[in-house]
């Protein structure tokens, strides 16, 4: 049986952080979200400007696709990816309703400074429009909230503590 995660929430949560180590714990091949954005994407970003639905469809069509071909290859994935509406997560769970979302989740000040300390296509600017954008998830949303603000190991291992109490145990 296979299972898919999303390790979601607004730019600096720390996505990619924790979703290589729980792919290399759990033994499940990892997809980076922003390598599925098109040039397009990328180029509004960098220049400062918030996506739109429009613009965000064929790059989450085209997460849904990759984990649908593993899916069918009998593969268990984890994706790091924002997913910051229901809508955006209704075209993730087309792949397989039942996706479980790792919602990691942070104050703007400390997601602000991780922004500052990185390199990365989307500037600090964005982080408003981001959680001004961002749908919690529903309670009918297989998932789990995560804090942000302990340390990554601390982060990484309650993930990986809930998916397999929670997607793995079933």
């Amino acid at each position: 049986m296979t299972h898919h995660v999303v390790v979601m929430g607004v730019s600096g949560c720390g996505k990619s952080t924790v979703a290589t180590p729980m792919s290399t714990t759990l033994g499940w091949e990892l997809a980076e979200g922003d390598t599925f954005h098109p040039e397009a994407n990328v180029a509004k970003m960098r220049a400062g400007e918030p996506l739109n639905d429009d613009d965000r469809e064929p790059w989450l069509q085209a997460l849904r696709a990759w984990t649908e071909e593993r899916d069918r290859e009998g593969l268990s994935t984890v994706m790091a990816c924002s997913a910051l509406k229901r809508a955006y997560r209704d075209i993730l769970r087309e792949a397989d309703p039942d996706t479980f979302f790792v919602h990691l989740h942070g104050d703007y000040d400390l997601l602000l400074a991780r922004m500052h300390e990185r390199d990365h296509f989307m500037p600090e600017s964005l982080l408003r429009s981001q959680l001004d954008t961002l749908e919690m998830l529903g309670p009918d949303e297989a998932g789990v909230l995560i804090d942000v603000a302990p340390p990554t190991e601390e982060v990484v291992a309650r993930a990986v503590a809930e998916v397999r109490g929670q997607v793995l145990a079933t």
